[in-house]
């Protein structure tokens, strides 16, 4: 049973690449050119059209304007016009260096093309001042630099996430990116520190919950997973994804029947979900509900007929409900897909052993030792085979083969091969 995790989509990206606006200055010295305030008031109105005709008048009469370069930035941002905007916000730096705005969304813009300068504007925006909301300023700037490193330097970054939840300790934001993070780095037990703070701010925070359940699946620690689950669950009923993820848990756990029950219910909320078909198949077998796996495996194979899993899958379904002929040809396709597919030969055998098709028998036995080490029923099956086949020789290798590993636990099997090594092997 695989148990994948959620999708967990963040906010933090998406926040963090929202570029902001100077605070404005109310009154204003006679100095302060009128189609500066004309070209704020358009900005105001988000009619960015009107507004860069005015600052490109202003910039003509006046290149170290440090303000109409950042509105003029500004503007070409939102009119999506983002070599322009970097160009604009470069001079406006380039003009005062010492502002946090202008610093911040060179970054920011910078960013969202790709070019790794946006750090080193990021970071200059950590250690200045914003005109306005102070501390939501500053921990945006954090956070901004944080997604920025985080592929180059995770450590740097998580350190940046805790300034941002620091200087925003009612946001879950900076608490749930850190352990995204670190989920992404195997660091589990710091990430669920960072998603349970996060999860202390927002205690019906999704994603919070969305990556908890991720951590405690990815320890395998199921009964955690599974509160979680149901948690998100309460908050979400219709929410098929949880009712699926729940399922594969409880599959994992080898509670099957509880995992067919969420699994039912996420079939009936996401029907054409193809992965979710293939986990209700799956503990349908593990259920020992042959003839629902069977259709199941079925359907599924419709539509992927090169699925070497899936043909062996069904093949074993088959196995289970006697329908041997049926079996082995699904275990050929699955080795013919997949020609090292240890499990599959071993399948084979048993198949082609209960259809009398000794020589094959023989074949799949050994092109499954080839990709896996030998087990005791291998030898059996091998001596049987043989034995079958009056090959006495070759069955009688196999068979002391078999009761050298075997060390009692196959009573049964051990009772014939003693008693058929009496009848084949020349007397002494």
């Amino acid at each position: 049973m695989r148990v994948w995790v959620l999708a967990l989509i963040l906010a933090s990206g998406l926040a963090a690449a929202q570029t902001v606006r100077h605070h404005r200055i109310e009154e204003q010295d006679s100095s302060f050119p009128p189609e500066l305030t004309q070209a704020e008031n358009a900005i105001d109105k988000k009619d960015y059209v009107a507004a860069e005709p005015l600052l490109q008048k202003v910039i003509a009469a006046n290149t170290a304007n440090y303000q109409a370069w950042f509105d003029l930035g500004f503007v070409y941002s939102n009119l999506g016009r983002n070599q322009d905007s970097i160009a604009a916000y470069r001079k406006s730096v380039a003009a005062k260096s010492d502002v946090f705005e202008s610093n911040l969304n060179l970054g920011l813009v910078l960013a969202k093309q790709g070019d790794p300068s946006a750090e080193s504007f990021l970071r200059a925006a950590t250690k200045l001042k914003p005109t306005a909301h102070v501390e939501e300023g500053q921990a945006r700037a954090w956070l901004s630099l944080a997604h920025v490193i985080e592929k180059q330097k995770p450590d740097e970054a998580v350190a940046a996430y805790q300034h941002a939840a620091a200087l925003m300790p009612k946001d879950p934001e900076a608490h749930l990116s850190a352990g995204r993070l670190l989920e992404g780095q195997g660091r589990f037990a710091d990430a669920e520190a960072e998603y349970r703070q996060a999860l202390a701010v927002d205690g019906s925070s999704t994603d919070t919950l969305t990556g908890l359940a991720n951590i405690y699946m990815r320890g395998q620690r199921f009964a955690d997973a599974a509160d979680v689950l149901r948690k998100l669950m309460a908050l979400h009923p219709d929410d098929a994804s949880a009712h699926m993820q729940l399922g594969r848990v409880l599959a994992a756990e080898g509670k099957n029947s509880d995992a067919l029950t969420e699994l039912q219910t996420a079939a009936k909320l996401a029907p054409s979900d193809a992965a979710l078909q293939r986990d209700l198949a799956d503990v349908y077998l593990n259920n020992k509900q042959y003839g629902p796996a069977e259709v199941a495996y079925r359907a599924l194979l419709s539509a992927n007929q090169n699925d070497a899993e899936l043909h062996h899958s069904l093949g074993v379904t088959l196995l289970h409900e006697q329908k041997l002929p049926e079996a082995e040809q699904e275990f050929l396709a699955a080795v013919r897909l997949k020609p090292d597919f240890g499990a599959a030969y071993g399948d084979l055998a048993v198949a082609a052993n209960e259809n009398k098709h000794y020589e094959l028998a023989i074949k799949a036995t050994d092109a499954r030792a080839k990709y896996l080490p030998e087990i005791p029923m291998s030898y059996f099956l091998r001596a049987t085979a043989y034995d079958h086949l009056r090959n006495y020789k070759l069955a009688s290798e196999n068979y002391h083969k078999f009761l050298e590993v075997a060390h009692g636990e196959y009573s049964d099997q051990e009772w014939q091969a003693r008693h058929r090594l009496i009848a084949i092997e020349p007397k002494k």
